[in-house]
């Protein structure tokens, strides 16, 4: 006999009858009015090219679930898209449209009732947001991975939306021409899905599969490909037998498949964005984890399995024919728990045990690994006792430690005036302050800062801390980014003026500032106020309630 439904309302009740009415208009039968109700969550938009294929994914999966035999509603969300909602609000609503999903989901799902959620993620908020709902509802979820562009050539050589994103940088110094950036910029997307790259959508989507959120195989996947449409008609069949079998998020969400993603993230030096959005999946999902310490303990131990773009010169097509998540966590092994549940209603280890790499020269083994540097470090101390995050990859040398003194921004736009009048100089601490999530608010976007720091011929000669975010796509220079306790929030940061003394030693983990208790005090006693206050829409709310980054940066009902 099936389980009771919590989408079957009592017959003969007002709301029975209310709704009955509704969707019997919509063509739905009386005979199917007692089945699985599963929602198909689609952040679909015609912004931008990242969701532009999701309303026909959509209509197919509609029909693999009718055929499985339950109801589906299309249920829409926010669409946000780094290069397309960052224009507004110095990209303060890039971050916040991931809570914003959530909630979308929330109030559609859970005021419906609904019995499950196959949810469509592509561009990088949609993931998170779809799997912190997934948390909080704690109903049968299953996540369907949309996938990357094709990217395109120019001149003969490869280009992606990561060559444009830095070349953007190389204009005001003159290295390229508006012209040539445009030709670049023309031909660099050849279809829909998320960016060609290990940026944050790969890399989360990457995460989504390791910790059991969608089934085995699907990431990363070239976007409308028949792979790609194989696994999301799966992915459609395979929700309406979790729905049966009442499998539930917070069975497969737990402290040892966040660790399992963590060790899978710094094998692959994915997006630091990653770090802030798997401690906001374990808060919703109630589990009592700090993920900032799970990747401290766990990066001396987890090498550099593959470099892909921008970490190195492999491409996102290498690795996914090179066997893409199932490929990694099999070289990870011997590292990972494999006991873990899974959406399929098998183990993570029961999925690698026959499967085999590809191509071990691009997903290399534990023994044989690019770099044993950790990939991604967690920097605390007197400057940032809260931490902030450095992403070292595997492309070239980089700079371990750093001395010198602070010059001090408070908006990408007056740093990047700054570095194109030549007042950043070779040494400087370049720190942009008062541009956090509740600073910002939503923290800025400063991606922009650090591209223009290359175009300048500087990246390597500074270093930079900022209380923003930056694209997954960034991987250049030492950069500690969403720096913490943010300086609107009264951390240390806030009390620096230019010249302060900044010192960075990435492999002790540090980062601080030489002022004594007295020099602290006095400022503390005249410290100014930081940040956008006043904001009367979405993003007042935002800072309102808003937690600290490191702490997830999620919503907070006081």
């Amino acid at each position: 006999m099936p389980r009771p439904l919590r989408s079957n309302l009592p017959v003969g009740s007002t709301l029975w009858a209310a709704r009955r009415a509704q969707w019997r208009v919509l063509g739905i039968a009386p005979e199917d009015l007692d089945k699985p109700k599963i929602a198909i969550i689609n952040s679909s938009s015609g912004l931008a090219s990242c969701f532009s294929h999701l309303d026909a994914i959509a209509t197919r999966a509609k029909a693999v679930i009718r055929a499985a035999g339950a109801l589906a509603f299309e249920v829409r969300t926010a669409a946000p898209s780094d290069f397309i909602t960052s224009v507004g609000k110095r990209g303060g609503y890039i971050l916040p449209s991931r809570d914003l999903i959530t909630n979308d989901i929330e109030v559609q799902v859970e005021g419906a009732l609904l019995d499950g959620m196959l949810c469509l993620a592509s561009c990088d908020k949609t993931t998170p947001g779809q799997l912190m709902a997934a948390g909080r509802l704690d109903i049968p979820t299953i996540v369907g991975i949309c996938g990357y562009q094709a990217s395109g050539t120019y001149r003969g050589e490869h280009v992606d939306i990561e060559e444009v994103f830095l070349k953007a940088g190389y204009v005001a110094s003159g290295r390229i021409t508006i012209d040539e950036l445009a030709a670049m910029a023309d031909v660099a997307v050849q279809g829909p899905g998320v960016c060609a790259g290990m940026g944050t959508a790969n890399s989360m989507h990457i995460v989504c599969e390791t910790l059991g959120m969608t089934l085995p195989g699907a990431a990363p996947v070239q976007a409308d490909s028949e792979r790609m449409h194989d696994a999301i008609d799966a992915a459609a069949r395979r929700i309406v037998a979790m729905v049966e079998a009442d499998l539930r998020p917070r069975t497969i969400l737990t402290r040892a498949s966040i660790a399992n993603a963590v060790k899978v993230v710094l094998a692959l030096s994915g997006s630091i964005n990653c770090v802030k959005h798997l401690q906001a999946i374990a808060v919703e999902a109630d589990v009592d984890v700090d993920v900032y310490a799970l990747f401290q303990e766990a990066a001396p131990r987890v090498p550099l399995l593959a470099t892909v773009r921008p970490n190195g010169d492999h491409l996102i097509e290498d690795f996914d024919r090179a066997g893409g998540a199932l490929s990694v966590l099999k070289q990870l092994a011997p590292l990972l728990d494999l006991d873990t549940p899974t959406v399929s209603g098998h183990t993570l280890g029961d999925h690698l045990s026959s499967h085999v790499v590809a191509d071990d020269a691009v997903i290399r083994p534990l023994d044989r690994p690019f770099s044993r540097r950790p990939a991604i470090v967690i920097l605390r101390g007197s400057l940032l006792p809260g931490g902030g995050i450095v992403r070292l990859g595997g492309a070239g040398e980089r700079t371990m430690r750093f001395s010198g003194p602070a010059n001090l921004f408070h908006s990408r736009e007056e740093a990047l005036v700054a570095i194109d009048r030549g007042a950043v100089r070779p040494g400087d601490v370049v720190i942009l302050r008062g541009i956090g999530v509740r600073g910002g608010p939503g923290m800025a976007l400063t991606s922009a800062v650090v591209f223009a720091l290359e175009g300048a011929g500087l990246i390597d000669a500074v270093a930079v801390i900022t209380e923003g975010q930056v694209s997954g796509l960034v991987n250049r220079g030492l950069v500690i980014a969403e720096a913490s306790p943010e300086a609107m929030a009264g951390g240390p940061i806030g009390l620096l003026e230019h010249g302060d003394i900044i010192e960075i030693d990435v492999p002790s983990g540090r980062v601080d500032h030489a002022l004594d208790p007295v020099t602290l005090d006095a400022r503390r006693a005249r410290a100014p106020e930081f940040g956008s206050r006043g904001d009367r829409g979405y993003l007042g709310q935002y800072q309102r309630t808003v937690g600290p980054v490191h702490e997830g940066a999620t919503l907070r009902s006081r």
